[in-house]
């Protein structure tokens, strides 16, 4: 319980008053603080009588004149009123729990701007999302008002919803146009003719439309679809002559570029040709702020796919198969490849898998491929695309099917699997952004190896001996050139920074950067005589 000291001097200067009233707000003010609402309620009642006090005191009184400073203690009352109404606005909102953390948001960090008016009862503040197109967005905004409305001293409550810049959570020196795009989603199949291209340009759309910066990048040299599946009134890229880069072309809000508006067509040359191509339409780009880009890989998981890959740290991937054996050997490739890069597959689309007739549901290709993708490699989400041929017809048309019929079936999976490429994004994010993290407290590195629910701890100086680049360890002979004794055992990280969703960058006070794989950090020797572990605070 706290206690509002009101000085003795002040005391006084309210007995050479002969107003009753005066002193029944000192006597107020003596009172210990109850909780803030009842401290608020209470203000707001005696505030005319603060009011007539203040009064009297332009009036020439001298014991208030002489007093003037000892204002500052009813000043400081009104801080502490306001500091506790906020204690009470936050630990309401604390009530709302993101599904996809699983903690309060504002333990998020998602409340800002908070301002409250203890005059009139107003409240407003700003939720800041991590992407605009937040499946819950809606329900968040409900929540918020009516736990902060509940507050019985609260009269009004206004809530803004926005969400964060974009901005990639990787280290190293990405390329001009990659360095503000959040989220890098491939869709593969590894099988060409399974509908890979719709369900990229569906999903854009998707994302789109849940209110994202979406932009797609077609990385099919040998036979780009993106020309054929959109109709971007501005049918040729064009290079901007100042920076020597690309600007993009858009349809219906979604920035677009594919080899086939270069105006080449369909290219016969080499992979390491098709390689520098790709690598220079997408890193040349003008992409600007972008919350996904949706990259419609080539089949196969060539030099093409790898050089992806390299190029930009991508989030998560799409698989996309049907319904036959065949596309589950091939896509089990590509799942595989994705595995060995450190890139999580967050859901499987099966698509042509049935159509319906005479209320009647077939499976001409048969059952199960998509089923046993997710089985066998722990994929959490499967979705199934009918065969229609309204879908088909909507990619030969240049309109994508979910803007065609934003209310049909197709477009509902599509909502589906937008939400889930939303919320897994979220989850990655969070998950690689906390890794691996240095813990002051006990001069120790936390690792939490995502998709692990195990964390241990690794001294700092470990980790820096461990080093196996060129600087540490001779390329041809394997003979290790740093040291034991060149690490100093007390030794700090300056920064630890999260390299794609395989490894980390440790910057060391001599500035050298380390590059720690999570496999690495797995296999060095880990600390157990440690003082107290304190729960790291994300």
């Amino acid at each position: 319980m706290q206690l509002l000291h009101v000085p003795s001097s002040l005391y006084l200067s309210f007995q050479n008053v002969k107003s009753h009233e005066d002193a029944g707000l000192l006597s107020s003010y003596e009172k210990p603080l109850q909780s803030s609402t009842a401290v608020f309620c209470s203000l707001q009642q005696q505030r005319p009588e603060r009011s007539k006090w203040v009064s009297r005191r332009g009036s020439g009184l001298s014991s208030f004149t002489t007093k003037a400073a000892s204002l500052e203690d009813v000043v400081g009352a009104d801080e502490i009123l306001k500091a506790e109404a906020e204690k009470d606005v936050l630990k309401a909102l604390s009530q709302i729990i993101d599904p996809d953390f699983g903690t309060d948001i504002v333990s998020c960090g998602f409340v800002k701007d908070l301002d409250i008016n203890d005059a009139s009862g107003e409240v407003s503040f700003r939720l800041e999302l991590t992407t605009p197109a937040c499946p819950i967005k809606d329900m968040f905004e409900q929540q918020a008002n009516e736990v902060v409305n509940a507050l019985p001293w609260v009269k009004s409550v206004s809530v803004t919803m926005s969400a964060q810049p974009a901005k990639p959570i990787y280290a190293g020196q990405l390329p001009a146009g990659l360095q503000t795009i959040s989220n890098v989603i491939a869709v593969s199949s590894c099988k060409g003719g399974v509908g890979k291209s719709t369900v990229a340009v569906n999903l854009a759309y998707t994302l789109a439309g849940m209110g994202a910066r979406v932009g797609i990048f077609d990385a099919d040299v040998y036979g780009p679809s993106l020309p054929t599946m959109v109709s971007p009134e501005n049918r040729i890229l064009v290079m901007n002559p100042e920076t020597k880069t690309i600007i993009p072309t858009e349809y219906l809000g979604v920035k677009l570029v594919s080899f086939g508006f270069a105006g080449q067509g369909r290219a016969i040359m080499r992979g390491p040709m098709v390689s520098g191509v790709i690598n220079q339409l997408l890193t040349t780009t003008e992409w600007g702020e972008l919350d996904y880009l949706v990259i419609d890989m080539p089949p196969g998981t060539g030099d093409i796919q790898l050089t992806l890959c390299q190029v930009v740290p991508l989030t998560a991937a799409v698989i996309v198969t049907t319904p036959q054996k065949l596309a589950f050997i091939d896509v089990a490739k590509g799942v595989r490849m994705f595995s060995k890069l450190k890139v999580p597959c967050v859901a499987v689309v099966e698509n042509m898998s049935h159509f319906e007739a005479d209320g009647k549901r077939y499976y001409p290709f048969g059952k199960g491929s998509g089923s046993q993708v997710v089985q066998q490699f722990g994929i959490p989400n499967l979705f199934d695309l009918p065969i229609r041929p309204t879908l088909s017809a909507s990619g030969d048309s240049g309109t994508p099917e979910v803007v065609a019929d934003p209310l049909g079936e197709v477009s509902k999976t599509f909502q589906e699997l937008g939400i889930c490429v939303v919320q897994q994004c979220a989850k990655i994010r969070q998950q690689v952004s906390t890794a691996v993290m240095y813990d002051k407290s006990i001069k120790a590195i936390r690792v939490k190896v995502p998709d692990s629910d195990e964390e241990f701890l690794l001294h700092p100086a470990t980790v820096r001996r461990n080093d196996r680049s060129a600087q540490s360890v001779d390329e041809w002979t394997g003979e290790q050139k740093l040291q034991f004794a060149d690490v100093p055992e007390d030794i700090e990280p300056e920064e630890i920074r999260p390299m794609g969703n395989y490894a980390v960058s440790i910057t060391w006070p001599d500035g050298f950067s380390q590059i720690a794989p999570y496999d690495q950090l797995q296999t060095i020797e880990r600390l157990v005589d440690v003082p107290r572990l304190v729960p790291s605070q994300v």
